[in-house]
């Protein structure tokens, strides 16, 4: 038989896994069988923006997932208490427990009950993978027992003895509370096979970093980018624009956690700038859209200031953006040319409108998105303070590895924003950078320029263009992320 280059470089790939035919076909025995089992339950979340207690209590109990299969087990032998108790007791165990057994005479008693209740749902639970599979999702301490228990027949007569006896033996060791999170915890994770998270995982909450700490380590997920989510990666690759944005939009909505104690990123500079620029300025406009039962009128006061100071520098650095990358058409962002700074007046479309907000001190009116020394040693500041932030970089990494800007999964197309369509129903096709593309191809092509963004080197054409994407992707009008 002869072959193309292309199908025997597969083919030796393929025999360094595969090489010889009872391996082979081994395999072959093994997929065709797994084609039989019902598939995995996929999960789809998204636009969590920060609020990480929802987000794990969703993942604990799959979207209700957990209680529908109580009821279907459990529902003509358990009250509608005991179900809903099991349910809480697999969200939360280590807590569920405490509570219970101090309502609770007869513990070991209760334990015995729980522990073959929690086994029968474990059972079903695991019912729809291989054994292979549920052997890899056991807990280490308890792998053993828990794979004897799930595959024990304890319904035949010569093996109830040696079934009872584990779960008396759980007990009398003192192993019970122990045994009960780690089935509660093997329940969450078969409830869910694979975890789709559909962008915006970032802003607004104070929790993003501890969500991105649990994705970290979830056993099977995958990420579509969304702009609040792609605003944060342009931070950490060092674009200013970027990390301008991302801060702004922490102080309007009186969001710190994330920055400060999620990622170690100190705003002791951009506190000096606005208490040394804007000290005598009310802000009035720049208020927190939030927090004003958690923080004091001095905190407020302060945050209002550091928020018009970075928004200012935002504008110039989105401004300078816009003017050196004409291809992205957004001549329409640059309105401090527009501004006649002596009348308080700024023009739009042919109108002029007053200012509500006439205190520009680090504007020049002749070079309005100039950066003052201050405004540029103060961006060099934080820029050093995002490359340094290892959980930052090690989130941003995770969402490279992970994440892609739409992804065909089962059948699905999964992407965060929209696909942009013509006024008569047809998928949208324009030119970009002088070259015509399609949806597909625009999207591959905007990923692409994303990842060098991040991974080119620093100083390199590459890079800078690929952090002016990522920041066109948080706000560009044709960004797919963006869709306004």
């Amino acid at each position: 038989m002869t072959f193309s280059d292309e199908r025997l470089r597969y083919l030796k790939l393929l025999s360094e896994q595969f090489p010889s035919i009872r391996v082979a076909s081994t395999e072959i025995i093994n997929l065709s069988a797994i084609l039989q089992l019902p598939k995995g339950t996929e999960h789809f979340i998204s636009d969590v923006h920060g609020e990480d207690e929802p987000f794990l209590h969703v993942l604990r109990n799959g979207s209700g997932s957990i209680k529908r299969r109580i009821e279907e087990i459990f529902k003509d032998t358990l009250t509608t208490k005991e179900k809903r108790n099991l349910a809480t007791l697999i969200y939360y165990p280590e807590k569920k427990v405490q509570l219970i057994l101090q309502e609770t005479e007869d513990h070991d008693e209760w334990y015995r009950i729980t522990l073959f209740r929690l086994i029968g749902l474990c059972r079903v639970s695991s019912s729809k993978y291989t054994r292979n599979k549920v052997r890899k999702a056991l807990p280490k301490d308890f792998a053993y027992i828990i794979e004897e228990l799930l595959h024990e027949q304890e319904d035949i007569e010569n093996r109830q003895e040696y079934y009872s006896r584990i779960i008396d033996t759980i007990i009398e060791t003192g192993r019970a509370k122990a045994f009960i999170t780690a089935l509660a915890k093997l329940i969450q994770r078969l409830t869910i096979d694979h975890l789709h998270v559909i962008g915006d995982v970032y802003d607004r909450g104070p929790g993003a970093h501890v969500i991105m700490d649990r994705l970290l380590d979830y056993h099977s997920v995958d990420f579509q980018w969304g702009n609040h989510d792609v605003v944060w990666m342009g931070a950490a690759a060092g674009s200013e624009a970027c990390i301008a944005s991302v801060i702004r939009v922490s102080l309007r909505y009186a969001n710190m956690e994330t920055l400060e104690n999620g990622y170690a990123i100190s705003m002791l500079p951009l506190i000096s700038f606005a208490v040394e620029n804007y000290g005598d300025d009310p802000c009035v406009d720049f208020r927190p859209k939030a927090g004003e039962e958690l923080f004091s009128e001095n905190e407020l006061m302060l945050m209002a200031r550091m928020h018009k100071a970075i928004t200012i520098i935002q504008l110039k650095l989105e401004g300078q953006i816009v003017q050196r990358r004409p291809q992205f058409q957004m001549n329409d962002r640059l309105l401090f040319n527009q501004i006649d700074y002596e009348k308080g007046e700024v023009q739009l479309n042919g109108e002029r409108y007053p200012l509500k907000d006439r205190n520009f001190p680090t504007i020049d009116p002749d070079d309005p998105y100039k950066l003052t020394e201050h405004e540029k040693s103060l961006m060099q500041r934080l820029k050093l303070s995002f490359s340094n932030s290892e959980k930052l970089q090690a989130h941003t990494r995770f969402l490279y590895a992970k994440g892609s800007m739409s992804l065909a999964y089962n059948g699905n197309l999964l992407y965060h924003g929209c696909i942009p369509m013509t006024s008569s129903g047809r998928l949208k096709h324009f030119t970009f950078d002088g070259v015509k593309h399609g949806p597909k191809d625009f999207m591959d092509r905007l990923e692409r320029l994303a990842r060098k963004g991040y991974f080119s080197p620093n100083g390199s054409d590459e890079k800078v263009y690929g952090q002016d994407i990522l920041w066109y992707l948080w706000s560009g009008s044709e960004s797919r992320r963006f869709c306004k």
